[in-house]
């Protein structure tokens, strides 16, 4: 075999070895692809929902729109036992057979409408009046309306006793709830517009925080009621014995101020005292927040301030209630509201609601 014949047959098998390896490669692939189709298409038929199937909770979910949204803290829905329903027209902790909306009309001069709630309007045309007058709300409309997140307390004590007086003695409303314990409840859908904040109940998410509330000095017995000071000197919350039920969810619970001692403030002009909130509040109102403001993008994650950057102490011109976009106080949208108090920590509920959007 000359040279020239050598190269060329070594040229022919490298060649074939080649193409013979590509081929082989290319047969891997192509088993390797049809086996993940095969399981992706087996995984898919095994999400597939069933009739009758339960689809699980976890408990921790908000519904907007009728779509349920994780906020990874405890939640009860109105839906749930043991929930507060604000869309029901009966009173929630009368005697049975005088709750309805006959005999509470007659009983409670407050109650002139069997709704505890209402319809947003503000900013919808005929069109969309039309559509959402029945419930008929999808979520990237309601985006467009809620960019407002109105804090309260409650000056009842307990998430129990706060219903008890919007539903019952009130006729008002609020989405949700916020207990000592930290458990949040959700009264209505958040596309409902709830009765709890005048002027901004079109545009805005409400809450009540379970709390009894900031006093002048000269009313200070009231949270010598609700507060005491145990053996180690810390300050505990000790609710009244008339308040029994207290309706927590967590089994022997014991409050305290997430920081001791009285808190001093100014607002509306008025210096009053209060204490703060418990711990477990501000965790789930932390979460809560960062989740609203994920879920609505005209929300912005921050609190009222002036030009030095300071939390607003006091109402809100018009025209600055008008442009304002993200959390704010009662009081800052009434001018005979103090609500959420000088104790409530905005600083600790933005960081950690930005820090959780991050």
């Amino acid at each position: 075999m000359t040279n020239t014949t050598r190269r060329t047959f070594l040229k022919q098998t490298t060649a074939m070895g080649l193409t013979s390896s590509l081929q082989r490669e290319s047969t891997l692939r192509a088993i390797a692809g049809l086996a993940l189709l095969l399981l992706f298409s087996t995984l898919a038929r095994a999400e597939e929902p069933k009739v009758g199937q339960q689809v699980a909770r976890q408990g921790d979910e908000i519904m907007v729109c009728g779509q349920l949204f994780h906020t990874t803290a405890p939640v009860v829905l109105w839906l749930d036992p043991g929930g507060y329903d604000a869309y029901r027209v009966e009173r929630r902790f009368s005697p049975l057979e005088k709750s309805s909306w006959k005999d509470s009309v007659k009983e409670v001069s407050y109650l002139d409408t069997p709704n505890r709630y209402g319809l947003r309007k503000a900013g919808l045309n005929d069109k969309q009046l039309q559509q959402v007058r029945g419930g008929g709300w999808d979520l990237p409309l309601l985006q467009k309306v809620v960019d407002q997140f109105v804090i309260h307390y409650d000056v009842c004590g307990t998430s129990r006793k706060c219903f008890q007086v919007l539903q019952d003695g009130r006729g008002l409303s609020v989405h949700f709830l916020l207990d000592i314990d930290g458990t949040i409840y959700q009264t209505l859908d958040l596309k409902e517009r709830a009765w709890h904040a005048t002027r901004s109940n079109s545009r805005s998410v409400g809450i009540e925080i379970a709390q009894i509330g900031a006093y002048p000095k000269s009313k200070m017995s009231v949270l010598k009621q609700w507060y005491t000071t145990d053996s180690e000197g810390e300050i505990r919350l000790r609710p009244p014995r008339r308040m029994s039920p207290l309706g927590l969810r967590t089994q022997d619970f014991e409050g305290r101020p997430d920081r001791q001692g009285l808190i001093v403030g100014t607002i509306q002009g008025t210096e009053l005292y209060q204490y703060d909130f418990t711990p477990q509040q501000y965790d789930s109102l932390i979460k809560l927040t960062a989740t609203l403001c994920r879920i609505f993008p005209q929300l912005k994650c921050t609190y009222p301030r002036d030009d030095k950057g300071q939390l607003i102490p006091h109402l809100l011109t018009d025209a600055a209630w008008k442009q304002y976009q993200g959390l704010l106080g009662h009081y800052h949208i009434q001018k005979n509201k103090t609500d959420p108090g000088p104790a409530f920590n905005w600083e600790k509920v933005i960081a950690g609601a930005s820090q959780l959007l991050q």
